[in-house]
């Protein structure tokens, strides 16, 4: 490049300055009259400039084939798409290519290049916000787990919102809006999505979508509009995008480590409240003084707060089972193959039953696990009580070590209905509390007062603040006393005996 500048200059002064002739020039220098006329013309040298990457004869035909191949990947995951080679290996094995490597290898790079979108600088409105989700590692208790969180960005003023959950679900996806729009102090004039399927059930032909029920309802209580980007085009909304990578690069790095996700959203929240002092890289203001201007264009926030919740109806099992989301848990034995409502949060699943809560239990994301209340079938077993041993939803409740032992006294005495009894001790709990029930155990146990009423008879007691009163006569297993009558006589004669040796004391 050096040289061809070189002799470029020598040319040009050789002409403008020492008044050497074109063709002079041409014959000193070995070039064409036609080149030195150029040379003439501009000032530098203009190079050559290819019009497109340089094809091979033999690459020539396959062309095509090469440009559909890198066409299709946009929509297939990085990690899956052709590399350089295996698009050699196919050209050659499917079509018939003989050439060699390297000319595919190079025409593929100077495609890719080709191929990259080239966007323009946009200008964002106050107002409006950008959703998205992502997925990191934590350590979680100790165990490294992958979590999913939640992703709103204000493109105006680039304040954030992030919050992490188990999983990428509906419910997720509705309680972090709601979280979002709390904490940022109302509700954005519009937000921008990909195209989730939380959000969207369908893409119709001519481009429009179909919202999701969940979606509507959401949409419908907070009255913004969505926008959503064109499909495998993430650069739609690319500030949340940008803000996806931010947050696992900034608030994820290294691995946390929480006990828990309530203590891992303490930490997300904290560091997006710090964020708001930041002036950026471009900006003269901080995040916080242009977070008022996207506070005035919000919409204001509903006088009611959004049930973030997903909505199922389905139908009790026989087993006294709800099936949601791959997992089953259980309702209370007497809404057996009724209709039932659930209500699914991130931490907890509602089951109901008309307007009546029947059940509640922590939320599993696992797969095919059964959630078992035991408390749900203590009243079909007081029924049944011989499937007390083999009954599974008993078969992890872990009670003191009392219990076992008023089963043991109960069936000793009383045999099968004694069984029915601890059943019925064990159905206290339905309506007070495990500590309650197993203190009034403790204390029948030490009064030898084996039976259900008993039990009852002490856990009502401690509640009300009264001494127990037990009617010792119903429960004959109780230690007897033996208690003799003396005869007043025999009271008397003790009385002489003491007299007469006083007597005795104060004679000579």
């Amino acid at each position: 490049m050096y040289r061809e500048v070189d002799i470029y200059a020598k040319v040009r002064r050789a002409v403008m300055v020492e008044g050497l002739s074109e063709r002079g020039a041409a014959r000193q220098f070995g070039l064409s009259r036609k080149t030195v006329s150029k040379m003439i013309r501009h000032m530098l040298p203009p190079g050559y400039q290819r019009k497109g990457p340089p094809v091979s004869p033999k690459l020539g035909p396959f062309v095509g084939i090469i440009e559909q191949i890198l066409l299709t990947d946009h929509d297939v995951l990085k990690k899956q798409r052709h590399t350089a080679r295996r698009i050699y290996e196919r050209l050659r094995d499917e079509h018939g290519f003989s050439g060699g490597y390297t000319i595919v290898r190079e025409y593929v790079a100077q495609e890719r290049v080709r191929q990259k979108e080239v966007f323009i600088p946009l200008f964002h409105m106050a107002g409006r916000a950008q959703v998205d989700f992502g997925e990191a590692d934590i350590y979680l208790g100790g165990v490294k787990t992958r979590i999913h969180y939640f992703c709103l960005d204000l493109p105006h003023s680039d304040a954030i919102f992030v919050k992490a959950y188990p999983a990428e679900t509906t419910d997720a996806f509705l309680d972090g809006h709601v979280s979002a729009f709390k904490w940022i102090g109302g509700v954005p004039l519009s937000v921008l999505y990909d195209n989730t399927k939380i959000a969207v059930a369908q893409i119709l032909g001519d481009g429009t979508r179909k919202r999701t029920k969940a979606f509507s309802e959401l949409q419908s209580h907070y009255l913004f509009e969505d926008r959503f980007g064109r499909p495998a085009k993430g650069n739609d909304k690319g500030k949340v995008e940008g803000l996806v990578g931010f947050a696992r690069r900034n608030f994820m790095v290294p691995l946390p480590r929480v006990h828990s996700i309530d203590e891992f959203n303490e930490r997300l929240l904290d560091a997006c409240e710090r964020r708001k002092v930041a002036v950026l890289r471009g900006q003269t203001e901080s995040i916080h003084v242009r977070m008022e201007r996207d506070r005035k264009a919000f919409l204001p926030l509903p006088g009611a707060e959004f049930d973030p919740c997903e909505k199922v109806s389905t139908r009790v099992s026989s087993l006294s089972l709800v099936r949601y989301r791959c997992n089953d848990y259980s309702v209370p034995t007497a809404y057996g193959h009724h209709e039932v409502f659930v209500r699914g949060y991130p931490d907890r699943v509602v089951i109901s039953s008309g307007s009546e809560v029947i059940a509640q239990h922590l939320r599993s994301y696992s797969k095919e696990e059964f959630i078992y209340d035991p408390l749900h079938y203590l009243a079909l077993l007081e029924r049944k009580p011989g499937a007390l041993d083999q009954a599974a939803p008993l078969r992890n409740w872990e009670l003191p070590d009392d219990f076992d032992a008023l089963r043991r006294l109960l069936e000793a005495r009383l045999g099968k209905h004694g069984r029915r009894e601890y059943i019925q001790v064990l159905r206290l709990m339905e309506n007070f509390g495990q500590e309650e029930v197993a203190v009034a155990v403790e204390e029948a146990l030490r009064l030898s007062a084996v039976s259900y009423d008993a039990v009852k008879h002490l856990v009502l007691a401690k509640i009300e603040r009264q001494m127990p009163r037990l009617d010792l006569t119903h429960y004959p297993y109780l230690p007897q006393a033996t208690v003799g009558i003396t005869d007043v006589r025999a009271y008397l004669a003790l009385l002489q005996m003491h007299a007469n040796q006083a007597d005795r004391a104060v004679s000579p």
